[in-house]
């Protein structure tokens, strides 16, 4: 099929049958991907963005190789079925073939390596983690050493096996680079190297030494694999905090991967070539930028180990994109709004067919401007981690609406509920009524590793089915388009990734001079959120915020987590029973921050009016006292996610944006 254009398109799918005769496994989909065309390009890399033009690249035949060959590496190190495989690695070839060998033989469990040493001791021992795949020391990289001080702390670890960055480095730059290895190895550690910094019982291995040595034709161990395996653990509930481990099965990704390819049809398959910029620890980079193209014999193209934060990517996108001739790209909206300040010049980009956006919302204004100047359609969408990465886009062959996160994906059911005062099902909702999204389908997953984490995440709606509670309020229009109107999770969403209040609030509890604190995002239009926190003092007691913000600083691990700002207020919002009432403290934030953009767009004398939108959430009217502000106001207000009207002295004029997605609040 070519792809879907409206929601017949999806419905034929699934009565035609297109869905059967699914692969057992992610390896044995990948293998299957392969076949397409084994020598043709499956994996391209590049370490920085002004080498692009010099990229390495695995052919299908050489992926499957390596990814054979890791998982057999894996296997003599003892990795079986329910054995965890952790990496902590930036964007590097070495961590497909973690992904995908790791499932081969065990269970991978992707950590973000930008977080600290603390957060990431905790995530390897909720794991369970027997081997461990992460950076040697190398100079300019400080990965290494935030693992290296809580191996001691990871009783379960056996093995530990290094990826050596100077490996992805050809000839005499390659040398150099790892001359420049052993020595940063014996300036942190002596003469001795690793080995004296890793506890005695962990065995220390290096990746390429490791692999070279097994066979790449077959896999060595006698293990069927099963798509009722466990395949993956990845985290969510935010980047900080306790541990909240998503626990999947091969047969959840082989379907999303598949009802997906489905979706997109001839836009991902052979002959396409497709960037991946986001992080291989999320889901959307390792689902959409890997799995799903691999699935269908697309080229994916690398670009630097830190992704778009690489040095000098965002600057020459255009120029990588005409390179490859690169056909899609998934991103976050603030990529999206770093791209509108390159310019497209005389680079060739007709190649690109679409975007997709996801993770946070995308303002509309933000979205014209770029369909704009660039000519790119951008599809939203929306899904989550415990879904196992999308569930929901606007149609690549049909009408894109602005705001909506689309049409479902077929072999999966998506639909909005009414639930009681105890979050119990009542009814199905009709057509543009809002109610609680649930999902249900192979995609999703099996549950948190943590079982008091699963209570109240399914919902029975007397179907027969088992649906997860999503946590998001949304609607579903009479064409089958799906639209959020709110969050009910209270995650902080920061430039695509998640924060957990708790993360804040938690340390803040500790101070002696807090009695109550509570934080939430406070909008932004390059970041999307920022978190901010508010605090009450108890009575008798004094503390100013520069003094809260300097406690926190050595409090909170994750700099992401660290609040933008710190409000001491008298007395806190609380509900009827006692509760913090956040929505006060989200609209305070709002109005202040939109009143804020408008003064620094050079618009004066706007009153500001929050208007709560049963079908769309929250949207705001602005008054001007000057017709004359109209278009400065329209071009601020039109960078946050939010529905908005405008009117002047001299005529009245209106501004539609309804909000947008929130596909990360799994980390997708």
């Amino acid at each position: 099929m070519k792809g879907v254009a409206n929601v017949h398109d999806v419905l034929a799918i699934e009565t035609q049958g297109q869905l059967a005769d699914l692969p057992s496994s992610t390896y044995e989909m990948i293998c299957r991907g392969a076949a397409i065309n084994p020598v043709a390009p499956a994996l391209s890399f590049f370490a920085t963005a002004d080498d692009h033009r010099n990229a390495e690249c695995w052919t299908y035949g050489e992926l499957v190789r390596d990814v054979t060959r890791t998982a057999n590496m894996f296997a003599r190190l003892g990795v079986q079925r329910d054995s965890v495989v952790a990496y902590v690695l930036p964007n590097l070839p070495e961590t497909h073939l973690v992904i995908w060998g790791g499932e081969a033989a065990g269970i991978v469990c992707a950590i973000n390596p930008l977080l600290e040493s603390e957060a990431i001791g905790e995530l390897l021992n909720a794991s369970g983690v027997s081997v461990l795949v992460t950076l040697a020391p190398f100079p300019g990289t400080d990965l290494w050493q935030k693992v290296q001080a809580v191996l001691r702390t990871v009783p379960s670890l056996q093995h530990l096996v290094l990826v050596n960055p100077a490996d992805r480095m050809p000839g005499e730059k390659g040398f150099a680079a790892r001359m420049l290895q052993r020595g940063e190895s014996s300036k942190l550690h002596g003469p001795g190297g690793v080995h004296g910094a890793v506890p005695a019982h962990v065995g220390i291995h290096d990746f390429s030494t490791a692999i070279a040595g097994e066979s790449g034709v077959a896999l060595s161990s006698t293990r069927r694999l099963s798509i009722d395996d466990v395949s993956s653990f990845f985290c969510t509930g935010g980047t900080t905090g306790l541990p909240k481990i998503a626990v999947r099965r091969h047969g959840n990704e082989v379907a999303n991967a598949w009802n997906a390819g489905q979706f997109f049809g001839e836009s991902i398959g052979p002959g396409k070539a497709i960037f991946c910029g986001l992080p291989l620890f999320h889901v959307n980079a390792v689902m959409v930028t890997g799995l799903l193209a691999f699935s269908r014999g697309a080229h994916v193209v690398l670009g630097t180990p830190q992704g778009y934060r690489g040095e000098g990517v965002v600057k020459r996108f255009w120029e990588i994109v005409e390179h490859y001739r690169i056909n899609f790209f998934s991103a976050v909206p603030t990529l999206y709004g770093s791209l509108l300040d390159v310019p497209v010049g005389e680079h060739d980009i007709s190649s690109l067919e679409y975007g997709l956006c996801g993770a946070a919302p995308m303002p509309v204004e933000l979205l014209r401007t770029f369909q704009d100047r660039t000519g790119i359609r951008i599809l939203e969408g929306y899904g989550l981690t415990e879904g196992t990465c999308v569930s929901s886009v606007n149609p690549p062959l049909g009408e894109r609406r602005v705001g909506s996160i689309g049409l479902r994906l077929p072999g999966q059911a998506m639909k909005a509920v009414v639930v009681d005062e105890t979050g119990r099902y009542v009814r199905d909702c009709v057509a543009d009524e809002v109610g609680q999204l649930v999902i249900s389908g192979p995609n999703v997953f099996v549950g948190y590793t943590r079982p008091e984490q699963n209570s109240g995440i399914w919902m029975e709606s007397g179907d027969g089915g088992r649906w997860l509670n999503t946590g998001d309020i949304g609607r579903c229009d009479p064409d089958g388009y799906f639209w959020l109107t709110g969050r009910q999770k209270e995650l902080i969403i920061r430039g695509g990734h998640n924060i957990d209040p708790a993360a804040i609030e938690e340390p803040l509890h500790r101070h002696p001079a807090v009695q109550i604190a509570a934080a939430v995002g406070r909008p932004d239009m390059h970041a999307g959120e920022l978190p901010v926190a508010y605090v009450q003092l108890k009575p008798g007691t004094t503390a100013t915020e520069a003094e809260l913000a300097e406690f926190l600083r050595h409090q909170i691990n994750e700099r992401a987590a660290l609040p933008k700002g710190i409000r001491i207020v008298d007395a806190m919002p609380l509900t009827g029973v006692g509760k913090i009432f956040k929505p006060a403290l989200k609209r305070r934030e709002m109005a202040d921050a939109l009143e804020s953009a408008l003064v620094e767009a050079g618009v004066e004398d706007a009153t500001i009016s929050l208007i709560d939108d049963t079908s769309r959430g929250i949207s705001l009217h602005v008054e001007l006292g000057d017709p004359a502000f109209e278009a400065l106001a329209t071009s601020a207000l039109g960078r946050f996610p939010f529905a908005f009207s405008i009117s002047a002295a001299a005529r009245p004029v209106r501004a539609e944006q309804p909000t947008g997605t929130d596909p990360a609040a799994t980390d997708a």
